[in-house]
Parts: C-alpha cells; structure tokens; sequence
C-alpha cells in the first residue's frame, strides 16, 4: 500500500495562495490554487513548480474566494488534462471572480505593472470547459464518473457543504479502505444567510484542516444574535445623528451576509429603510446568490437580496469620484480596504467626520491598510496609501464578529470527533496554526499534529 503525501504549495505559513498537493493511492490530486491578497506578478502565486508538470489527476477547488481560486488558470494549465472538480454555485461564481481578476490585471498592466498580468479572459473563457459541477455527497472518481454507494474504486470523492460561503466544500477522498478530508475554509455555525457546515464522520487517516482563527478565543457571552442586534443599533445611531455609514466588505460573502442582516433589520423594525451602496462586483456576484437561492443549502431561499429598491450600485470608473452622504450605507469592497480598491478611496471622505461611522464585520489582516487602521487609537493620523496625506481618525470606529470562519473551538470539536490518525493544519498564520496545533496535541495525544511546511513532503 503507497504512503500518503502531503506537499504544501503556500509560499509561507499564511493566508495566501492556498494550494496544496495530495498523493494517494498513487494519484496526485491538486488541492485548490489561489493567489495571494498582498503580493505581486510570481510572489501572488502557489508555488505550482515543486510539483511536475501534466502529473496532476485531478484538481479541486473548494471554493471560489480569491485566495483559493485566483491562480487556478495557472495550474489548469501546468496540468492541461486534469478535470477540474467543484459545485455548481463555485462555478458559477469563480467565472466571474476570475474574470473581474483579468480586469484588475489588466489595468495593473496599463499602469505599468506587467508582471501582474498572469492570465487572460480567453484563458479563463476556455478553462471552464474542463470544469466539472458536481453535487453535494455524490460518489465520483478522479475521471468524474458517479458510483454507487459501496461501489469500489481506486479513489472515491465527496464533496460536502463547508457552511463558509455558497458552493464551499470540504473534500473527502477514499482509497483502499483509507480516508483523506481536506475542510477548506470551514464554518460550523448558522450566518444570516449560509447555513452551519455538514461534514462527513469519521474516522479518517488523514483531516487537512483550516486554523484561520486558531490565535482568537470565542467570549463565552459572544453570540450571532448579540452581534447583529448591536450591529443594528451602531447603524441606527449613525443615521439618527444625521452620518453615513460606511462597511468595508468583500465582494464575495461578506456582502450578501450584510444585505441579509440589513433586510432581517428591516423587516423587525430595528431599521428603517434607507439607501444602501454596493459595489458593481458585489452586484454581479449577488445576482448569482439570488438566482441559485433555491438549488444550495443556504438559509431563506425565498430571500432575493437585490429586490430592494433603495439598493444602487457603485461601479465603474466615476465610482471613485462618489460623494459619501448622510443618511446612507455604503457596503464597499474591498474588506481589507487594499489600495485602489473602491472602500480605500471612499473612505477618506468618512475618517474625519465625527457624524459617520466605520464598521468592520469580518477579518482584517494587520498588515493590510484595514489592519493598520483598526490598530490607530482615535485621534490619531493614519495615511491608507503611498502618496496619501495622513488623515485624523474622527469618525467612529467599531468591529463585529461576523466571521465566515469557523471558531477554534469548533474546530477542535470536529477534530475531536472525527478522531484523525494525523491533522495537518493549513490556512493560518503562525499564531494560529501554533495554538492549534498545542491543543489538538493535547485533545489527541495519540495523533499527529502538524502543521505544513511550505515545498515539504509530509509523508504518511
């Protein structure tokens, strides 16, 4: 019987260009391909040439956030005969988010950049032919030909419902009476729109599993409902003092969560109905949201989020010349507020109003420009950009914890149930995947607890 290898293709120990390579039963199975959030041209990508080229079987993709999907041409076309395996909503979803990363690509090279350019509209356009939707909990082999339940086969694949945005999946893949589950993004509790994730039992030989908020502990008083009802009332006090309020969301997920929170306000009168600002991306994505409303485990499928008539998009390129008015909310991306996206430039019209607001409600890495922001005490300067003057902090700033991440305590449940002879822990920066990987070693003393070195083989 062959070992199980594990090759980490992430540049660091990080959140970044997730990608990892997965042997077994003498197949290799690639696992994911993203591009990180921070880098530039070769530094953004996995690094897919420590695996050789046209070897991969198979490639999945868990879902269709940028730091999972947005190298996922590169790989295509290393491994130019393997099908590409994912559900119907993450297609449907990851063509436009690729199409939208051609476009900023795009621009980057007409500004001078051109080693950010890595693939073209035509690439992606001819990509999704090897695409293969298939739907939750069907048994499929590496080719893609659906089994039977207990049918044999030289590797059987799932996929099941991550709960982290629509179409995430965990994977599990079954060999020679051995099993592998890769979680991808994960998040075992209900959000206002996507439901907790359903993974598999085990045991399992092998669980490749996500840490991302393994260095955050969960306020024992902390609950969805508190959080939302105190994310109503900071946008009820803004508006009531005559100020804007401004959200720094990602396009995808973040975006429609908070369109679903905002109707939930509405129709329980804790908001009035006032205009809300999303970007065109945002728009574009949450039109799939609503036309795949019935055909994916997300909660009220009878909720179409663009049905609002004080709803208008932000887009194109006089986007960036809006004025940010009182009495609105403005739900822009990008979450991290990266330079030249469309909440880094606005937000300068709110910093120094003490009539607005600046609400966070998801996970804002340090050294981003949203980072650097939430660690500047009130009062003080903070420049968002090069080139930028420093601007004082008036407006008031508060975070909520509307994580589309699984807690770390979920996350150590689930492992401690599914009893794993070995968990590799991915998708974290060091705090996170040390914490967790000290506490599983005490959960499970009898298991191996790693985490991934990036470019080495672990070898089960």
């Amino acid at each position: 019987m062959s070992s199980i290898v594990l090759t980490n293709l992430t540049r660091n120990i990080e959140i970044g260009a997730n990608c990892y390579s997965l042997e077994l039963a003498g197949r290799r199975i690639l696992l994911d391909s993203g591009m990180h959030p921070r880098s530039e041209g070769g530094e953004a990508t996995p690094q897919l040439d420590l695996v050789p080229p046209d070897s991969a079987d198979a490639i999945f993709l868990t879902h269709a956030h940028q730091d999972h999907l947005g190298c996922l041409p590169l790989a295509m076309r290393r491994h130019p005969r393997a099908p590409v395996f994912m559900t119907e909503a993450t297609a449907r979803l990851g063509d436009a988010m690729l199409h939208n990363s051609v476009n900023v690509m795009t621009r980057q090279g007409e500004e001078g950049h051109p080693k950010n350019v890595l693939f073209t509209h035509r690439e992606v356009e001819s990509g999704t032919k090897r695409w293969r939707t298939m739907p939750l909990r069907q048994r499929f082999d590496l080719t893609g030909e659906r089994l039977l339940e207990h049918e044999p086969a030289e590797v059987a694949c799932q996929l099941y419902d991550a709960g982290h945005i629509l179409g995430s999946c965990g994977v599990l893949f079954e060999s020679g009476g051995r099993r592998v589950f890769y979680t991808g993004d994960v998040n075992f509790e209900d959000q206002t729109l996507m439901r907790a994730a359903q993974f598999p039992e085990g045991p399992f030989d092998l669980l490749i599993m996500e840490s991302t908020r393994g260095d955050h502990q969960t306020p024992p008083e902390l609950t969805r409902e508190g959080e939302e009802l105190r994310f109503a009332a900071a946008i009820r006090e803004t508006l009531e003092r005559g100020g804007a309020v401004f959200i720094p969301v990602f396009a995808l997920g973040k975006t429609q969560e908070v369109l679903a929170m905002l109707h939930s306000f509405r129709r329980r009168d804790l908001l009035r109905d006032v205009p809300v600002y999303i970007g065109g991306l945002s728009t574009k994505l949450t039109e799939i949201f609503d036309r795949l409303s019935h055909e994916t485990p997300r909660r009220h499928p009878e909720l179409k989020l663009l049905k609002n008539d004080a709803l208008f998009t932000l887009g194109g390129p006089e986007a960036i010349n809006t004025t940010i008015k009182p009495g609105r909310i403005y739900a822009l991306s990008s979450g991290m507020m990266s330079e030249n996206t469309l909440s880094n430039r606005l937000v300068r019209q709110v910093l120094g109003n003490p009539l607005h607001s600046l609400l966070f409600v998801g996970y804002a890495d340090p050294s981003s420009p949203a980072g650097a922001l939430l660690a500047t005490p009130p009062g003080e300067k903070i420049s968002l950009g090069a080139g930028h003057e420093p601007q004082e902090i008036r407006c008031d700033v508060r975070t909520f914890s509307f994580s589309g991440h699984g807690t770390r305590e979920s996350l150590l449940a689930y492992a401690k149930r599914v009893q794993p002879k070995a968990v590799v822990l991915v998708h974290g920066d060091p705090a996170a995947v040390s914490w967790m990987q000290n506490a599983l070693q005490r959960e499970l003393p009898d298991s191996r607890i790693l985490s991934a070195p990036p470019g080495e083989a672990l070898v089960f």
